[in-house]
């Protein structure tokens, strides 16, 4: 059956019907660092009326090192948080915390090793480096899965300590990062470009970059939630192929050292790598999430030990606003595709 697209205009015409019989809603969404690129799609739903069409006066609570806003999100302070990966949904699960991922900005997450330029010549050649440079929170989760799937070892492996200049000074390691990031600085800082290995394309199938809400806002609020779920949606079809140049200026204003080199350089590889906008997202739209990748990402982590097996992974997530196909016809439009 051939899809019906509306045009990008029709689309944003056909949220605003929400928004013209009330007032706007107010609701606030936590983010889960300082304002980047990576939040493009947010601060652009927003810069250009998106959510405002469809009824929510949305404000943008920045993160940072002395935020929680997960913590703000759980207290009732504000209704939207970004998660990171699944694990922390289905941990939410094993706690007893009843909150639930609505939607999937990040098809992959954009969590890469990186190393020097020619060093290795496939991904399971990286396990034979001599020393693995991976933070505490990647140690617990996809690098025992790397050790469980690939053979990698954990006596290589040194703490990560946010400075490059260990990898950059030693051509027999690997270093993690974010694709948007640090590959960035190493190129700065290093002089050189690095080989990026993402770890989605090889397997570690977690989606990334959730919005996550609570339970009691889906069963109050489901126009709210939908509203900001397909707002998103739209605002990152118009970040990544539209002009997002009032969303990086907003993001600057929330972030005064992010410049517009760094920006460019993140939205690229966004781009590049699909990263929001690949597999499931080409026809179920962007946000999309499905019951088999959830599975199949549960079914890697228990079988490395990373979390325990028996919990409810369905209750974590709900594919009842993610999956409606809101950005599609922003994103024809704009691509032609």
């Amino acid at each position: 059956m051939a899809k019906t697209f509306l045009t990008a205009t029709a689309a944003l015409a056909a949220l605003s019907s929400a928004a013209t019989a009330q007032d706007l809603t107010e609701v606030s969404f936590g983010t889960n660092w300082v304002a980047q690129a990576e939040h493009g799609g947010f601060y652009q739903a927003v810069a250009d009326g998106t959510y405002e069409a469809c009824g929510l006066d949305v404000t943008i609570v920045p993160g940072g090192p002395q935020a929680n806003n997960r913590a703000l999100l759980m207290a009732g302070k504000i209704e939207f948080n970004m998660g990171g990966n699944m694990l922390l949904a289905y941990n939410a699960v094993k706690e007893g915390i009843p909150l639930v991922v609505v939607a999937a900005s990040f098809q992959k997450e954009p969590q890469v090793l990186m190393t020097h330029p020619g060093k290795v010549s496939s991904f399971e050649g990286l396990k034979d480096l001599g020393t693995m440079i991976i933070g505490d929170n990647g140690f617990q989760s996809y690098y025992q899965w790397l050790i469980h799937d690939y053979g990698f070892s954990a006596e290589k492996r040194v703490p990560y300590t946010f400075n490059p200049a260990r990898f950059i000074a030693d051509e027999d390691s690997a270093q993690q990062g974010y694709i948007t990031s640090e590959p960035y600085a190493v190129e700065k800082e290093g002089g050189f470009v690095p080989d990026i290995w993402l770890l989605a394309d090889a397997g570690f199938s977690t989606y990334s970059t959730t919005i996550e809400t609570m339970q009691a806002t889906i069963d109050e609020h489901p126009e709210v939630v939908k509203c900001f779920v397909e707002g998103t949606a739209i605002g990152w079809a118009n970040f990544l192929y539209g002009d997002n140049a009032a969303a990086v200026e907003a993001i600057k204003g929330d972030n005064p050292d992010m410049s517009d080199e760094q920006i460019a350089f993140s939205i690229e590889k966004l781009k590049e790598y699909g990263i929001v906008d690949s597999g499931d997202t080409l026809e179920m739209g962007i946000g999309a999430m499905t019951d088999e990748r959830n599975q199949d990402f549960y079914q890697k982590m228990v079988a490395s030990g990373v979390i325990e097996d028996g919990i409810d992974i369905a209750s974590s997530y709900t594919t009842e606003f993610s999956n409606t196909g809101a950005a599609l016809a922003t994103v024809k439009e704009l691509t032609g595709k």
